[in-house]
């Protein structure tokens, strides 16, 4: 299937939004936005378990749309996870109710040799495949978007065997085996070169890196084990788009708490930059500014639990201090499980009711 075979594209806001285009209205959509605030989702999970749905495309497709059915978004997400690269690489990873991700074998220096790269994307396929026939089930409705973890990221649930407080085992490696971290980053930059490269031959029309876990580093770190593998992501994906000769499609970084280098950011080669909810709009603009960066973000998610009116007042006042100009809005992170439907809808029918 080629990627000329895809339906039209209806709304196409948050892609003109990234090129730095004006659109007719301010787009809007959510990180986690099919998963579980939705009823249909818990539902559904009942049948099926979480990494069922994510390596049948079917399955996957279907949780995808749920959100595109139910509300006014302008873009969708794919249904995945961010560690089926471990996975593929060959590690046990386990959604326990409750608890979350968990990898009973975590990474050591010992099984480190055991990480099957050759292949790993392969083994992703179907992510692609559920991309591929999610972009036909939408019709052309909205774009949709493909993500991988960012290195840091993935290195750090592999080692610590699942979520942390601190990543203080992950970041022991940094300062205790730096060859040996650099090790590991490079091997997992290659797979997700490799990885996001596939997902827009299967029809991503743009993707995100999720670095979730940027917060737990200080700017030497992020500087030294982070900067140099995320501008190696944009380059190389940019880079093999043109020698399949493939449409470039925007890149998005979601560097969750890096506060202390969002010049830096700036300079790797993204188009798109996520503003975590603890950023100020007026910073953020000042030191993007002149940078031809769009900015997405960044409404505390827990505002979703205010009334009705004060929601307004919340993202009404955010999107004046971002200002409509190269602005994608979505939250600071990823929505809560029990967030309430109706606060979405609000979210979304404000975002679109501001006049630009």
């Amino acid at each position: 299937m080629t990627y000329q075979t895809f339906p039209v594209l209806k709304n196409d806001r948050i892609l003109k939004v990234a090129r730095g285009e004006k659109p007719d209205k301010l787009p809007i959509w959510i990180m986690r936005q099919a998963g579980r605030y939705l009823p249909e989702f818990l539902e559904f999970r009942k049948k099926h378990s979480f990494f069922e749905i994510c390596q049948t495309p079917e399955l996957a497709c279907e949780v995808t749309l749920m959100p595109i059915k139910r509300y006014d978004f302008d873009a969708a997400i794919i249904f995945s996870d961010i560690l089926v690269i471990p996975q593929a690489l060959g590690m046990t990873v386990e959604m326990r109710p409750s608890v979350g991700p968990v990898l009973p074998e975590p990474l050591t220096l010992d099984n480190m040799k055991n990480l099957k790269k050759d292949g790993a994307v392969s083994k992703l396929k179907y992510v692609g495949d559920a991309i591929t026939l999610t972009r036909h089930k939408l019709d052309g409705k909205v774009p949709l978007f493909g993500f991988s973890g960012a290195p840091w990221t993935l290195m750090g649930y592999m080692i610590e065997g699942g979520g942390s407080k601190t990543l203080s085992k992950a970041k022991k490696w940094l300062y205790q085996y730096p060859e040996v971290s650099h090790q590991l980053l490079e091997l997992l930059t290659e797979v997700i070169i490799g990885y996001l490269v596939m997902q827009i031959e299967s029809g991503a029309q743009i993707v995100q890196v999720f670095d979730s876990s940027a917060e737990y580093l200080n700017n030497s770190l992020y500087a030294k084990f982070c900067l140099p593998y995320l501008k190696k992501i944009a380059t190389e994906i940019k880079s093999k788009l043109k020698d399949k000769n493939l449409e470039q499609v925007p890149l998005v970084l979601f560097a969750k708490g890096a506060h202390f280098n969002l010049s830096d950011q700036a300079a790797l080669g993204y188009d798109v930059l996520g503003i975590d909810w603890t950023m100020k709009p007026d910073i953020v603009r000042s030191t993007l500014k002149d940078k031809n960066i769009t900015v997405q973000g960044n409404l505390d998610p827990c505002a979703l639990y205010a009334p009705k009116e004060e929601l307004i007042k919340l993202v009404t006042d955010m999107i004046k201090a971002f200002g409509t100009d190269r602005y994608i809005v979505n939250l600071g992170h990823g929505i809560y499980p029990d967030a309430p439907t109706e606060s979405v809808q609000t979210f979304i029918e404000t975002v679109h009711s501001v006049k630009l």
